[in-house]
């Protein structure tokens, strides 16, 4: 089993365009927040803080994984 180039170069790419993703999502969660309703507002906090978390693991298991060829 080898570790797959093409994988770690997106994995690459996608370590620096996640903290632009996160901070950009944050930006127009923060503008329209105030503008919804209080259960779309839960909603929309809980779906982002479910995916930042969710993209963060898998950035890191598919580095782990990759480089360590499991």
């Amino acid at each position: 089993v080898l570790s797959s180039l093409p994988l770690q170069v997106m994995l690459y790419f996608n370590v620096y365009y996640f903290p632009v993703w996160c901070l950009a999502e944050g930006m127009m969660l923060q503008l329209k927040y105030h503008l919804l309703p209080w259960h779309y507002q839960f909603l929309l906090v809980i779906a982002f803080l479910i995916l930042s978390l969710a993209e963060g693991s898998r950035l890191y298991l598919g580095y782990l994984g990759n480089l360590q060829e499991k």
